[in-house]
């Protein structure tokens, strides 16, 4: 099944994704906990999910600084949006890797401003850390009946230097993970071949985030580097039967045009449709 992710067009309310990916063909929704009420109030989201006759696959674990009315530990986020999963029949859960280092966030306001983040040389482990490191996940699948996928995190550049952010973020570590959600633009940053880290890591895939990668994160899956027709292909070959979530930036989607928008969607679910065919 192909699915949209709402974060694919955060800058748009939940009822407008829905309406688009509805007409569009898309088979179902990736709901992405954030800022927005709409994306986390159970009741509306079964509502959106009637309405547009498009059901609620994946729900994803927040990973904004602070989210209203949901918890700030990455493991209470997770058990909350499991939580969220099962009122609104979500089978899978998205789930972020550790933080790996402390960093101070902060804005530049120059010519161009910006966000940043200056990692500091100091190890982080937290109650997550060690839920994970301890295979602790598992138990929170069998107790729930649902699949949480957990997923693989980009590199950041520093003064051209690749840092990883994150533990366990590499394809030698990730198969201590029952289930996983493979990103693939997020294997772009570090230089890796999407169909190479799946062949890796094949009896763990679970569910996919599909975008591709141009130097810019987060494309739609027809543009950029990656050769994700070839991974498609190698899905279908093996009869996968997860989700595929196209998961992309606003921008890439052409947002700031809804009739473009919808062209950009359909556009993205023909090139899926036509290589997992």
């Amino acid at each position: 099944m192909i699915a949209l992710s709402t974060g694919s067009l955060y800058s748009y309310g939940a009822a407008r994704v829905f309406e688009l990916a509805a007409e569009a063909g898309y088979d179902g929704i990736e709901v992405l906990v954030d800022h927005r009420w709409d994306g986390r109030q159970p009741d509306y989201l079964r509502r959106l999910s009637a309405d547009y006759d498009l059901p609620i696959l994946v729900a994803h674990s927040p990973f904004a600084a602070h989210v209203p009315d949901w918890p700030d530990d990455q493991l209470g986020r997770l058990r909350r949006t499991v939580e969220l999963a099962q009122e609104v029949g979500a089978a899978t859960v998205v789930t972020h890797l550790p933080f790996r280092l402390y960093a101070v966030a902060g804005q530049w306001h120059g010519y161009r401003p910006r966000r940043f983040f200056l990692p500091l040389p100091l190890p982080r482990r937290e109650p997550y850390y060690h839920f994970l490191r301890e295979g602790r996940v598992a138990d929170l699948e069998a107790e729930t009946g649902v699949t949480i996928g957990v997923e693989n995190m980009p590199s950041k550049q520093i003064l051209g230097l690749r840092i990883n952010g994150y533990w366990f973020n590499t394809p030698a570590e990730l198969v201590r993970f029952l289930h996983l959600t493979l990103d693939t633009t997020h294997l772009g940053t570090w230089g890796l071949a999407p169909l190479a880290v799946y062949e890796q890591l094949r009896e763990r895939v679970a569910h996919v985030h599909l975008s591709n990668f141009d130097g810019r994160e987060h494309r739609s899956p027809p543009d950029g580097r990656l050769p994700l027709a070839e991974l498609l292909h190698a899905l279908a070959r093996d009869g996968y039967e997860g989700v595929i979530t196209v998961e992309t930036s606003p921008d890439a989607l052409d947002a700031e045009d809804e009739t473009k928008c919808l062209a950009a969607l359909r556009r993205a679910l023909a090139f899926c449709r036509e290589h997992f065919d």
